[in-house]
């Protein structure tokens, strides 16, 4: 995605004599662990227009793909995607998600870290190298020299 992405603004500043990012913020990859972590994100961005208040449902959204789940005759540029999804899909969509599930698929989008459950994170994000994506932003807090025991060990005069 990055070599076609970099290839079209180029091919687009060429054309229309700009410069600058056309494309910023459009495109986030992270690792995911489960079929289960996958509906979440699935269900987070197909929400994104009834979350925003710009439709009374879900599927009304005339740009999503959810309002071709149930037809009959889905277009042939519409892939159904990786995994299946149960019948009372675009209800599951349309009901609210917690904070809860809210925060933990914002925080992989934004910080483009690993989804999925703690243990899986940290060794995903260790084995990638991306240990950075789940850390505060920001340089460490200081640690107040005042609080830390300091331990002197004696060593035997000779």
């Amino acid at each position: 995605m990055h070599w076609l992405l970099s290839c079209h603004v180029r091919h687009y500043h060429l054309r229309y004599g700009t410069s600058g990012r056309i494309w910023q913020g459009r495109f986030k990859a992270f690792p995911i662990q489960q079929d289960s972590h996958l509906l979440a994100v699935l269900r987070y961005v197909e929400r994104n227009p009834l979350r925003a208040g710009l439709v009374p449902r879900a599927e009304v959204w005339r740009w999503s793909s959810l309002r071709y789940f149930h037809a009959i005759a889905r277009p042939q540029f519409l892939h159904p995607g990786p995994l299946d999804r149960s019948r009372d899909w675009i209800s599951l969509v349309n009901r609210p998600q917690t904070e809860e599930e809210l925060n933990r698929v914002r925080q992989a989008a934004s910080r483009e870290s690993p989804f999925g459950n703690e243990e899986w994170r940290w060794a995903t994000a260790n084995r990638l190298g991306l240990l950075w994506t789940l850390r505060r932003k920001g340089r460490p807090s200081r640690v107040n020299k005042e609080s830390v025991p300091i331990t002197i060990q004696a060593r035997p005069l000779e």
